[in-house]
């Protein structure tokens, strides 16, 4: 269910972005749908293989080399998907911008779970010994290293 609600998430970010940026089109609606389950699978499995490939390109550009990354993701969608049109590159740029801002706000995310994980671990059988359970000498008198 939770991978409805994220294709949910994006397919309203992708409208979003074809009502917005002028150079983002598409034919039905049904291109639409089919342009955001693209995308999804491209983001979740040529995304991360291009971040590590650019990662140089990233690290020098701020992390704005991601935008060139995501605007090669929906090029690569619209020749794809043949209902989806995206102009070139300066729509896809900004068409991306307008996705992630917009899934952002939805609360869509690429990575697995958004939530910290919090690990407790449970009380052991054995307690910590305490200070009076101490082996060794106490501090101050046990033997002397000289270096």
């Amino acid at each position: 269910m939770s991978l409805f609600f994220r294709w949910l998430a994006l397919t309203i970010a992708v409208w979003v972005a074809t009502a917005i940026v002028p150079g983002i089109t598409y034919d039905r609606k049904q291109d639409l749908l089919v342009a955001s389950l693209v995308l999804s699978i491209l983001n979740a499995f040529v995304k991360p293989l291009l971040r590590v490939i650019s990662l140089p390109f990233i690290i020098v550009t701020f992390g704005f080399f991601l935008l060139v990354i995501n605007a090669l993701l929906m090029v690569l969608t619209s020749w794809l998907v043949k209902g989806f049109h995206v102009k070139w590159f300066w729509p896809a740029v900004l068409g991306s911008l307008v996705v992630s801002l917009v899934s952002i706000f939805l609360g869509y995310s690429d990575r697995r779970s958004a939530r910290p994980r919090i690990v407790v671990d449970p009380p052991s059988a054995n307690p910590p010994p305490s200070s009076t359970s101490r082996q060794g000498p106490p501090p101050g008198k046990g033997p002397i290293i000289d270096v």
